[in-house]
């Protein structure tokens, strides 16, 4: 059952930090991920950051991650590094014909970061449609999130995206297995797909997009401790 017993790591998304986890009332310990602030710096690929946060983390009985955090944590479990895993909101792997087009993307990503700064990469990241339900989020919380990540080093976001891009990670989708749990929220209809492709129970947040962290944070909890009480 979880508890305090359990050792439970806590890993925010891209353009996060620790403090991503601060209205979700669950008991872990948050990590940094490279990159972001008390991260450390980006290291040369995925392979080079998961052992970097693997190492960092030592031993635990669960790693939830959320976005960038839930694919980092699907990779610890894959490799032998954490026996169990909650992913939320999370990208098992992309097929090789597509990796070429995601990988493109990012550049031009890091790119507007290194030439134009974080408020402007800030601008247009949170405008694309993925994120649209955020703003149903309360304004408070929208402004501590954005006070916060106009502290994010343009060049360590870019050198994130270029090292530890959906592009970049192996394709985990034939490794996915029940020693992983899935939550999203319900009204992200492409990762609810996504999600819905594996061979696992997905738990649905109600009322929240890609970011039930932001958006339903007493929901999450709960949906986490269901998640990690086996229900």
């Amino acid at each position: 059952m979880y508890g305090r017993a359990v050792r439970c790591v806590l890993l925010h998304g891209f353009a996060g930090d620790p403090a991503s986890w601060d209205d979700v009332p669950v008991d872990g310990e948050r990590i940094a991920l490279p990159g972001h602030p008390g991260g450390g710096p980006v290291e040369r690929d995925w392979g080079a950051n998961l052992a970097a946060i693997a190492a960092r983390i030592g031993s635990c009985d669960v790693v939830v991650g959320y976005s960038l955090g839930a694919r980092v944590a699907l990779g610890l479990v894959v490799g032998g590094h954490a026996p169990r895993g909650v992913l939320i909101s999370g990208n098992p792997g992309i097929a090789a014909h597509e990796r070429a087009a995601r990988r493109a993307g990012d550049a031009g990503w890091a790119t507007l970061a290194r030439e134009q700064g974080t408020a402007a990469f800030l601008d247009a990241w949170e405008a694309q449609p993925l994120f649209a339900t955020q703003q149903r989020a309360p304004a408070e919380r929208l402004a501590a999130r954005r006070a916060r990540r106009l502290a994010l080093d343009p060049e360590q976001l870019a050198q994130s995206l270029e090292a530890m891009g959906l592009a970049e990670m192996p394709d985990y989708r034939a490794l996915v297995d029940d020693r992983c749990s899935l939550i999203v929220g319900a009204d992200d209809a492409k990762y609810v797909a996504i999600a819905r492709s594996l061979p696992l129970r997905v738990e649905l947040v109600a009322d929240s997009g890609h970011d039930p962290l932001l958006e339903q944070p007493a929901a999450l909890a709960a949906a986490i401790r269901r998640s990690l009480d086996g229900e």
